[in-house]
């Protein structure tokens, strides 16, 4: 495996990392949304990642692996309804739908998501420090 594909995964991985924080941040940002009506509620969006191999491209200057987001997608779990008349989002009954947001989920996945991009971060370093050495070697 070339230094050039130990740096195409990583790289491809801090990418699908980052991704899933901005996802994160963004549920965070609307756990306390409200809305008039369940179709109009925040849902949690959730990041899937998909493996990229080397089968699945021709081109010589396609990495030998790595991963990318597959998609974004609305959290499944079920709008909770609340009753309060005084909320100008309202509905005509006095609900107000929340967001599907689960802030404990949202930090379990964000410091999931912190910790594997400090992993790559610190592989990236590894194989700079590993290429300065044979750097050295060579030169002496």
């Amino acid at each position: 495996m070339s230094l050039d594909n130990i740096f195409g995964i990583a790289g491809s991985a801090l990418n699908a990392q980052t991704a899933r924080m901005n996802a994160t941040a963004s549920n965070l940002a609307n756990a306390g949304a409200v809305a008039g009506s369940e179709a109009g509620a925040f849902r949690a969006k959730r990041v899937t990642f998909k493996t990229i191999m080397e089968q699945q491209s021709n081109s010589p200057d396609f990495n030998k692996g790595g991963v990318k987001v597959a998609g974004i997608s609305d959290d499944p779990k079920p709008i909770s309804r609340m009753s309060d008349p005084g909320n100008p989002a309202a509905d005509k009954d006095g609900y107000v739908y929340l967001a599907n947001v689960n802030e404990m989920t949202e930090m379990v996945e964000m410091m999931a998501a912190a910790r594997s991009y400090q992993n790559n971060v610190e592989m990236v370093n590894t194989a700079r420090q590993l290429t300065l050495r044979t750097l050295d070697i060579i030169k002496n």
